[in-house]
């Protein structure tokens, strides 16, 4: 038996937080028109989420590690990924991506209309993540072009063209690694060297390995952290006393606004699992081998949890999915906390005002896509 479901539950072309938002009261499971069962509501997610056995996570045909591993698979690559992502490991990058955001932030334009998404988070991501992997400046154009082909190929939902796109990505990470891989030794002494020369198993990484792991780092992250900035300024620009009270806040509580302000328009939208055996949610029966996505957009706008357009950062941290839960919560929650807030900062530092820009309105992505595509905006 399962709660009726809506004749129309194609997120083509929609916005997905207003969408999910008009199916979630009535409906906490969707079967969408690509046969997907999605998830809606938190409490379903997070028990998905937790339940790494009946909810697998693999379910590419590609090799995804980590996140498409599971067990104990999962946890010995996880353990190597983990390296790279503690605090420790992490702090000495602190003043180089200071530098990176002060220096974009002071040549942004003053008094003209320009895009927040692709001229500040995009070329912040950029920078920042070449900074912390130790790849060349040269490839900022490149790695710019690619995000903004990969968004267009997620959008359009063609195959052939987000394989492509794929293809170009793995073809800039191979250049990296490549003469890496052929002299360890010589090679820079870099985030990205030292992953060449890490072992699993007590075997060295397999190059395919590398390359997934660089893809996870670089591929999701460089757009996620661009959509991110562009919900963040738009959140400010239009609550000018909260960016005011941000200017000479602690860390904690920058943090804290920033995972809220994300909560509330999450641009991770979801994460993908698979069943393996049939799951019954409330009254919907699941079968086994369904595909089913985790749509932390919806759940972490779920009413019943936060209520209807509340913002507490302090009283929703507990609550709050936008980097996941479980064993596959995402390994750089540190490393995309410490760059948000580092270009936030930066950014307030830099100007006297923060405006949307009149007459153009932010412009919303559409599914599979969140965030914003474009938030135009005037800096003062």
């Amino acid at each position: 038996m399962m709660d009726h479901m809506p004749d129309d539950v194609s997120p083509a072309g929609r916005d997905l937080r207003a969408y999910t938002d008009e199916l979630r009261p009535r409906h906490p499971v969707v079967l969408n028109d690509e046969g997907n069962w999605v998830l809606l509501r938190h409490a379903d997610v997070v028990a998905a989420a937790l339940d790494d056995v009946r909810f697998s996570s693999g379910v590419s045909r590609h090799l995804q590690i980590p996140n498409g591993l599971d067990g104990a698979d999962h946890a010995r690559f996880r353990a190597v990924i983990d390296r790279f992502l503690t605090r420790d490991a992490l702090a000495p990058f602190v003043p180089v991506f200071e530098a990176v955001a002060e220096r974009l932030m002071a040549d942004l334009p003053r008094g003209t209309t320009f895009d927040a998404v692709s001229e500040i988070g995009a070329v912040f991501a950029v920078r920042a993540q070449c900074a912390w992997l130790g790849w060349p400046g040269e490839l900022e154009p490149r790695l710019l072009a690619w995000m903004k082909a990969n968004h267009a190929a997620t959008r359009s939902g063609d195959y052939a063209q987000t394989a492509q796109v794929a293809e170009e990505f793995e073809a800039i990470i191979r250049a990296v690694i490549e003469p890496r891989l052929a002299d360890l030794d010589a090679a820079p002494e870099d985030v990205t060297t030292r992953l060449c020369r890490e072992r699993v198993d007590g075997r060295a990484l397999r190059e395919e390995e590398v390359i997934s792991i660089l893809r996870n780092w670089t591929g999701g992250d460089l757009g996620s952290i661009a959509l991110c900035v562009g919900v963040l300024v738009a959140h400010l620009a239009r609550e000018p006393d909260l960016a005011a009270r941000l200017r000479h806040a602690p860390d904690a509580e920058v943090d804290a606004v920033i995972d809220e302000i994300l909560r509330l328009d999450d641009p991770f939208v979801s994460n993908r699992r698979v069943t393996t055996c049939p799951v019954r949610i409330g009254r919907t029966e699941i079968p086994a081998g369904a595909r089913v996505k985790l749509h932390w957009t919806s759940a972490n706008r779920d009413e019943a949890v936060f209520g209807q357009e509340v913002f507490a950062p302090e009283a929703h941290a507990p609550a709050n999915l936008v980097y996941g839960i479980g064993k596959h919560v995402c390994p750089g929650r540190l490393l995309a906390t410490w760059q948000l807030r580092i270009a936030l900062r930066a950014l307030l530092a830099a100007v006297e005002s923060l405006a949307l820009a009149p007459e153009d309105a932010p412009e919303r992505e559409v599914s599979p896509v969140g965030g914003f595509r474009r938030v135009p905006v005037v800096l003062g």
